[in-house]
């Protein structure tokens, strides 16, 4: 048995952890007195890390934020009993990068591309700014605001992007846009007609050939990516002016797509479908029915459906294992549902103080994830301690909705009615222990 020198009443503790930073099992006598700060320089000690780590520890799946003798006094357990402790690497304080005012509010953040920032805006445009704040491109694609976007991956090496875009206009489009060039070009390839009602949110699979299509009209459509040679669905009447612009502008006129499959069973608007990231041919939704729904594209049918009491669900993360689904809803939480085989069952809530608008996973761990509300904050989580968020920070000044987060290499992209904004959260950059 390890133990700490210290004077006073020491604790049992048992440390476990999932990161690269192992200790070998052995039981330690702690002082109570020890915080954070202590532990983690005990564990950097006992490793004979050459560069400090530093950790964050968690006590039955609470983030430790007192001494160890305060946290057994609170949750009244024993000076006898081991506590078994697990370390995590610490999420250092966030930090504010950038701001990029809009003219209108942006409801789509990606941060995907190496290099770019890109926002869906309420004004129909979509823009990419690069990393030193430079607005590369914008190209205006929809006559309504623009609720979603994504990158589609794509093998093409002429430098060019394939961008999706859904909007209240009733209609998704494919657009390819080209960045980093001394002129920047997007050309606009397909627009996507299914929808009657306006669309919530769209979405790739890992390899580019499929998209997910989310509407307030209850259905979600699944459509592929390859652009038709010719127009799949025919145009409605239109008057002639509009008769006369489109025969000006027939040589670049986008085809018109229609879905691959219709995916039919919300009783409510869609707020959010997905693919799973391990398995193009299982998808999810989630509603204002207060569902959570598992498809089986192939058979355009539902698997599994996650019904709760009275929470309509605004979006929707699953984690990378598969395992879980995040829902955020308008009773200001952010729920966790089991997605295994055998009984769905709620795991836990995220506790918001407003309404959460969006959620987001890391890119590099399969813990963290981060939320943004109403309120203008944004929440950075680790799904080990739901009791709180493990860091916070507002998002502009004044009272200014989020609507839209991303999390890539390190970097949070905030979009809203502030515009956007992006923070350095996580994986890089060192602390002493």
């Amino acid at each position: 048995m390890a133990s700490s020198s210290s004077s006073g009443p020491s604790v049992p503790v048992v440390f476990t952890t999932q990161t690269p930073y192992p200790l070998p099992t052995q039981k330690f006598m702690i002082p109570a007195t020890w915080k954070r700060f202590q532990l983690s320089q005990l564990i950097n000690k006992a490793l004979s890390l050459s560069t400090p780590v530093p950790f964050d520890f968690l006590v039955k799946k609470e983030v430790l934020a007192s001494s160890l003798g305060e946290w057994c006094a609170e949750n009244g357990v024993a000076e006898e009993e081991t506590l078994e402790i697990e370390y995590i690497e610490s999420l250092l304080p966030p930090q504010k990068m950038s701001d990029q005012p809009h003219e209108d509010w942006v409801s789509s953040v990606s941060c995907e591309l190496q290099g770019y920032f890109l926002t869906g805006s309420y004004d129909g445009v979509v823009r990419a700014f690069d990393y030193s704040q430079k607005l590369d491109t914008a190209c205006s694609i929809h006559s309504a605001p623009i609720s979603s976007i994504c990158v589609v991956p794509a093998n093409v090496d002429d430098g060019s992007h394939l961008v999706a875009s859904a909007s209240h206009d009733l209609t998704a489009q494919l657009t390819r846009i080209t960045l980093g060039a001394e002129k920047s070009r997007s050309q606009s390839l397909a627009t996507l007609h299914l929808h009657t009602l306006p669309l919530a949110s769209i979405a790739s699979n890992a390899t580019g050939s499929h998209l997910l299509t989310a509407s307030w009209d209850g259905l979600v459509g699944l459509w592929d990516t390859k652009i038709p040679t010719s127009d799949e669905v025919p145009e409605e009447t239109v008057d002639h002016e509009r008769k006369k612009r489109r025969k000006l502008d027939a040589s670049a006129k986008p085809k018109r797509k229609a879905p691959r499959a219709v995916l039919k069973s919300h009783t409510l608007r869609v707020s959010r479908a997905l693919f799973s990231d391990n398995d193009s041919k299982i998808a999810y939704s989630c509603g204002f029915d207060s569902t959570v729904r598992t498809w089986d594209i192939e058979n355009e049918i539902c698997t599994q459906t996650i019904t709760a009491s009275e929470k309509p669900f605004l979006d929707m993360i699953i984690t990378s294992d598969g395992n879980t689904a995040l829902a955020a809803s308008t009773d200001r939480t952010v729920s966790l549902y089991d997605l295994r085989a055998g009984v769905v069952s709620g795991t836990g809530s995220l506790m918001h103080p407003a309404t959460p608008s969006c959620v987001a996973k890391a890119s590099s761990s399969l813990h963290q994830i981060v939320s943004g509300a109403y309120d203008g904050v944004v929440r950075l989580w680790d799904l080990r301690s739901t009791k709180g968020a493990l860091s916070s920070f507002k998002a502009w000044e004044g009272k200014k909705k989020v609507l839209a987060v991303d999390w890539k290499r390190g970097l949070v992209g905030v979009g809203g009615e502030g515009g956007l904004e992006v923070w350095k959260a996580g994986e890089d950059g060192s602390n002493s222990g």
